[in-house]
């Protein structure tokens, strides 16, 4: 038997077992003196004697529960329900909650249900029920509604951040357990941000009408830094070296405006793939990390972080081997798609991009179903690592539908031009993959998120691409320095998703001593909605040339574009240029400076043909690209000529961090029917040629005080660059290489007999020079330092031993 008191009278409430019929209490007194009397005859009594008293005693002893149960009610029968206090919320609706209701017998235990529904709905701060006779008072206090939100002492994040982080808005009920919960989400979304010492005091300034502003007051602290990165377990790779490998950096001085150096729970998943990934592209195929700790210091001011890690072996490829069930495959073909060569250090990444390529061997093939698996067969004996890829149809599906979704600007054909399946499509996993790629690389969007879901039959997928917009407009300011123009100054204002439809507008405004230039750029990269490129250009610029010949120049026009692909590597561009050029201030006493004085119109005519091989675009590592420009002058204008230029690069990595690059670079201008304008000659040097000055190489004037370069009608020139380890943390971000540049230029096309008093002198000869280089992309913007010796020059060359650039954004 169990007592409880009811919090709503505090009487006495005994609880007994329900189910059996009504009784009196004397009536089950008069059955516990019977029980008795059997229990003493039952010596006396067989086994089905026995049996009956037991049941007998559990009958009354059910009798006795029921009738007790019965009277836990008082009997009163409920005439009305009354509410009191509430001023917002209905008494209606406050009576709706409850589970006593008028017409049936007050309970105790009803009444404590109906309490807690109540305090279940988050409306009251406090509620009492109470009886008066056949009433039942209901008191309440509302909890107060939210007027406004507001946040104080914020910095590092945006008040819309923490807003979206908050239950508690306006006009929402305010409770305790909300605010709480808002302070705690709020106080982790600092920490997600490095800021582990940041503190939110919640401030309640109560309002009339039962209303209050809520202040979340926030103490932000500093950024809790990353004080230390260890390494347990590591015999093969230094602690320097993985510390390069992962993306959290130890704190220093000069990662002002980087955020690697903070600590960020998600960034130290990520950087234990990079580990990773790291070992099994360099044979270590049993390697794990076996654990990451952060241990915050004791003055919450920093953390140091310890990866425990076990290496394992080094593995080395076996038998590989590629195993196709479709026949009509090519199997030598396939056979030389896999990169993996038998023999060599096991590299996970090789397995990858071998199924890539494999994959889309097949798809081009007729067979978009075709599923590439690497089965891996290990002789740990031997350390040897046996590969089969085994290439089966897989099932047929079909895309029944592209959902696309976030994109509240940009318009959906935006988004499906970069798809590389449309839908009815066969399915093909390595086109899904590069179609998030093609999307992400617009830089519209944040976040790129591209999920399956089934169709409506067992053969078809749905496909979902969800994006987050982001800004793409910006506003940059810059400067910089360098040898050859001083000082630098700009501003560029740019668009690349303008109106949401793709379209890339820019314009922008640089100044230099030497240069002052403006330009505005229009560019819709899928014109007439296909994959073509147009483009409008209109620009002018003013340039010194006193000291490299005595004269400023001026150039205004515009031209259009027209460009597309040719293939997935190579694009051609089509193009026309007006341009009115002027020859002002001229300072020199060389006749064919004197000569080139004045105003000319060019309309020009020319295409770009670019074929891109490299392994990426922005930071190569191996492959080459190649581009060859041509330039027709005479379509209307004063100035005739056909002028080309060649460039190629070819990129190769000997081993982990050694890089060699080649460059090799040449040119022609050849007049229509009349001699090659001096600006339109190839003025070389600088960049170049590192070593001399711009326009440093080539025919020059001697007669003329300032020994002017004239330019020269060709050229070819070649550089071979090795990048190599430095020993500084790769953190800096300053890269070292040594280089060699050589080459040929001149061949002039003056004709001396008119222009008498001048001395032009022309040696198509060879210069070189070789040099080091120190690349530095520092807080401030990229930095650069070209030291160089000349090895091979003419005695008119000039020379630039020291060369130095600088810049930066903001």
């Amino acid at each position: 038997m169990s007592v409880s008191l009811s919090p709503a009278d505090g009487e006495g409430d005994v609880d007994y077992v329900a189910g059996c019929r009504p009784a009196h209490q004397g009536q089950a007194g008069d059955r516990m003196g019977r029980l008795a009397g059997l229990v003493i005859g039952m010596a006396r009594v067989g086994g089905m004697a026995v049996a009956l008293v037991f049941a007998g005693a559990v009958s009354g002893v059910g009798d006795f529960s029921a009738a007790r149960a019965q009277d836990s009610s008082t009997g009163i029968v409920i005439t009305e329900i009354a509410v009191q206090g509430n001023q917002r919320i209905e008494s209606d609706t406050v009576r709706s909650y409850m589970l006593l209701r008028p017409g049936v017998p007050y309970d105790p235990s009803i009444a404590d249900a109906s309490l807690k529904q109540l305090f279940g709905t988050g409306l009251f701060a406090d509620i009492t029920l109470r009886q008066e006779g056949s009433r039942v008072i209901v008191s309440v206090v509302e909890n107060p509604i939210v007027n406004r939100v507001a946040f104080e002492g914020n910095s590092a994040l945006k008040e819309e951040d923490l807003q979206k982080e908050v239950q508690l808005q306006p006009r929402v009920v305010y409770t305790r357990a909300k605010v709480q919960a808002d302070v705690t989400r709020m106080i982790e979304l600092y920490r997600r941000s490095g800021r582990f010492s940041a503190t939110v005091e919640p401030k309640v300034i109560q309002l009339p009408q039962n209303r209050v502003d809520l202040v979340f007051e926030i103490a932000e602290g500093p950024k809790t830094k990353i004080a230390s990165i260890n390494f347990i377990g590591n015999s093969q790779f230094s602690d320097g070296k993985l510390r390069e490998v992962i993306s959290t950096g130890e704190s220093a001085w000069w990662k002002f405006l980087s955020s690697s150096d903070t600590y960020d729970p998600d960034r130290l998943t990520y950087d234990r793939e990079l580990l990773r990934r790291y070992y099994l592209q360099r044979g270590y195929a049993d390697f794990r990390v076996v654990s990451a700790v952060a241990d915050l210091s004791r003055d919450d001011a920093a953390f140091h972080i310890t990866f425990t890690v076990d290496e394992g072996e080094v593995y080395e490829f076996g038998d590989i081997k590629v195993a196709t069930a479709i026949d009509k495959l090519d199997q030598e073909e396939l056979e030389s798609l896999v990169l993996a060569k038998t023999g060599e250090i096991y590299n996970a990444g090789l397995i990858d991009k071998t199924i890539d390529a494999l994959t889309f061997a097949a798809g081009t093939s007729g067979y978009a179903f075709a599923e590439v698996r690497p089965r891996v067969s290990r002789r740990p004996d031997e350390r040897i690592i046996d590969l089969t890829f085994q290439i089966t149809e897989g099932p047929r599906v079909y895309v029944e539908r592209i959902n696309i979704t976030g994109n509240s600007r940009t318009l959906d054909k935006v988004v499906r031009r970069q798809m590389r399946m449309s839908e009815g499509d066969a399915f093909n996993k390595v086109l899904l993959d590069d179609s998030e790629k093609n999307i992400r690389a617009l830089q519209y969007f944040s976040r790129v998120t591209v999920t399956q879901d089934p169709g409506t039959a067992p053969d078809k997928t749905i496909l979902n691409v969800d994006v987050q917009e982001q800004s793409t407009g910006s506003l940059s300011l810059s400067a910089g320095f360098s040898t050859l123009d001083n000082a630098v100054a700009g501003i560029q204002l740019s668009e690349r998703n303008f109106l949401g439809r793709g379209l890339q507008l820019s314009t922008s405004l640089s100044i230099s001593k030497r240069r002052q230039l403006v330009e505005f750029h229009y560019t819709d990269p899928y014109f007439l909605d296909r994959d073509l490129v147009g483009g409008i250009d209109i620009f002018g610029s003013e340039t010194n040339f006193q000291n490299e010949s005595s004269f400023d120049s001026r150039s205004q026009g515009f031209g259009f574009r027209f460009g597309f692909p040719l293939s997935e590597k190579s694009r051609f561009l089509a193009r026309y240029q007006f341009r009115f050029d002027e020859i002002f201030n001229v300072t020199s006493t060389s006749p064919i400076v004197l000569a080139a004085e004045g105003t000319e119109y060019r309309s020009i005519v020319g295409y770009d043909y670019y074929y891109d091989n490299r392994d990426d675009p922005v930071d190569p590592t191996g492959g080459w690209d190649f581009l060859f420009t041509q330039n027709f002058a005479g379509l209307g204008g004063t100035v005739r000529y056909v002028s080309t230029e060649v460039l190629a690069r070819y990129y190769y990595q000997i081993t982990e961090g050694f890089l060699t690059s080649w460059r090799l670079d040449g040119g022609y201008i050849y007049g229509l029917g009349q001699d090659v304008q001096l600006n339109d000659h190839f003025f070389k040097g600088g960049n170049t040629i590192r070593g001399f000055a711009r326009a440093g190489v080539g025919p020059r004037d001697l007669a003329s005080p300032n020994r002017d370069a004239v330019g020269a009608t060709a050229y070819i020139f070649g550089t071979s660059e090795l990048s190599f380890p430095n020993g500084l943390p790769e953190a800096l971000g300053i890269r070292t290489s040594v280089f060699v540049d050589g080459g040929y230029i001149g061949i002039s096309d003056y004709d001396r007999s008119l222009f008498p008093g001048s001395n032009i002198v022309d040696d198509f000869a060879p210069r070189a020079s070789v040099g080091l280089s120190l690349y530095w992309q520092s807080p401030f913007g990229p930095i650069r330092l070209d030291f160089a010796n000349v090895l091979l020059d003419e005695p008119y060359d000039e020379k630039e031993a020291f060369r130095f650039s600088a810049g930066t954004s903001f």
